[in-house]
């Protein structure tokens, strides 16, 4: 999302940090384009101004022409503002209560990514040990409760409904009830939207948090839709209360001023982003790491506490031992795979990694169906074969193919790199051997 405005923001940081140092006339220059290249990212008006601000009052106060690394300075400031327009650094972690049942109530417009949301916040919820329950209280949108069925049984999370000729309110707080009776410990609301808004809408969404008292009040609003989306979080809070946000679409290619905005025009946090449309794509919001994000700087903590989340750890020591006693076949080549792809979308994830630049003016794409054709090619060959590679010659590799639906040049192609990997390991493993700390040596611990 934010690649027009890490591009640009980096021809600016480039001009300051290539002078020895800096002028006051450099900081303004430095300082307009900025504003320039917020504005054009649909981000409000008065948040960009307020934001130049506050940049250059710190710069000049600073005496930032002075400093021996003055680029770097000016770059460090940039990046604290930031972080304070997003939010502030140590956003406060959402906390779900523990004494009772706890009740969180979604709405937005329609077509934002409401129920698909639900979905996948009752995912991350049960990954951290709560029982989630989704309630669909959604009667207005043809199949809505089908689609919040269809996405629980894919999620493995129970789906609370009562029709549609109940009234949304009633099955709120039915599902409430249902939960203690069942010993739930979270219910997610699905509401209904309108595809603009109305008092209809409002009045239902009212009343249904005056029925269930909900923990929180989340706004799902659609992150392609910019400025419209500031606009439509203003209505949500004044008319229904809201506590906080969660943007969707966060991997497509808006230009990214919702996101920017939307903190500092209602003073409400962003919770959660969607960055994918599989149910595992979701992501706590931190705005340090959006910071970096925006700025270029990569953001390799949220993959660590994606990691965390989604590899199985078992399977990884397994495979770390097989790696140091050389035994690394082709299944456990699949495996790596297969555990990677529940990172996320591998763009995005190439995105959250500072070392990895991408030539200016690139739309870098991973293609996942070439992985996809991998793991078919490794599936097509007998157990034998994955454990023994070297057996696959001329006659296999056809089969294999045909059995893949791949040609032999794919098979030939993959076969190379899990040499090449199997190389590499070894070669890391001598070097352990010779009593090298790779942590260290990779920069990983000092």
């Amino acid at each position: 999302m934010f690649e027009g405005i890490t591009e640009r923001l980096g021809t600016v940081f480039r001009s300051w940090r290539s002078k020895g140092h800096l002028t006051e006339a450099d900081v303004k220059q430095g300082l307009r384009q900025i504003r320039l290249v917020l504005l054009e990212a649909d981000v409000n008006y008065k948040v960009v101004k307020d934001f130049i601000d506050n940049v250059r009052e710190r710069a000049l106060g600073a005496e930032i022409m002075r400093s021996l690394s003055p680029g770097q300075q000016m770059i460090k400031i940039v990046y604290e503002e930031l972080i304070a327009l997003l939010g502030g650094a140590g956003l406060e972690e959402f906390r779900l209560r523990t004494d009772d049942v706890a009740v969180l109530m979604l709405c937005g417009l329609q077509g934002g990514g409401k129920t698909t949301t639900a979905t996948k916040l009752a995912v991350f919820f049960r990954r951290r040990g709560r029982k989630p329950l989704l309630a669909a209280t959604d009667v207005q949108r043809p199949a809505a409760i089908q689609q919040l069925e269809v996405l629980g049984r894919q999620a493995n999370v129970p789906v609370f409904q009562m029709g549609e000729r109940q009234t949304p309110v009633h099955i709120a707080r039915a599902a409430v009830s249902h939960a203690r009776e069942t010993n739930r410990d979270l219910v997610i609301i699905d509401t209904a939207g309108r595809l603009s808004i109305n008092e209809m809408l409002m009045d239902e969404l009212r009343e249904i948090k005056a029925g269930v008292q909900p923990q929180e009040t989340w706004l799902v609003l659609d992150a392609m839709t910019g400025q419209d989306a500031i606009n439509t979080a203003q209505i949500f809070e004044r008319e229904v209360g809201i506590d906080g946000f969660v943007l969707s679409k966060m991997d497509g290619d808006a230009r990214g001023g919702a996101a920017i905005s939307i903190r500092a025009v209602t003073g409400k946090p962003i919770r959660f982003l969607g960055i994918g449309e599989k149910i595992n794509d979701l992501e706590p919001f931190k705005p340090e790491g959006m910071a970096s994000r925006i700025l270029g700087m990569g953001d390799v903590l949220s993959i660590i506490e994606r990691a965390e989340a989604a590899l199985d750890e078992e399977e990884m020591e397994r495979l770390e031992e097989r790696l140091r006693e050389n035994k690394f076949d082709l299944n456990d080549f699949r495996l790596q795979m297969q555990q990677v792809t529940k990172l996320g979308p591998l763009d995005h994830l190439i995105n959250l990694v500072p070392w990895i630049r991408k030539p200016a003016g690139v739309h870098l794409e991973v293609d996942e169906a070439r992985l996809k054709r991998m793991e078919a090619i490794i599936s097509s060959m007998t157990e034998q074969e994955r454990r023994h590679p070297n057996l696959l010659n001329g006659q296999r590799k056809r089969r294999v193919a045909r059995g893949s639906g791949t040609t032999v040049q794919e098979v030939n192609q993959l076969l190379n790199q899990y040499h090449q990997m199997k190389k590499m390991f070894q070669q890391l493993a001598e070097m352990e051997k010779r009593g090298v700390d790779l942590n260290r040596a990779f920069g990983l611990r000092r």
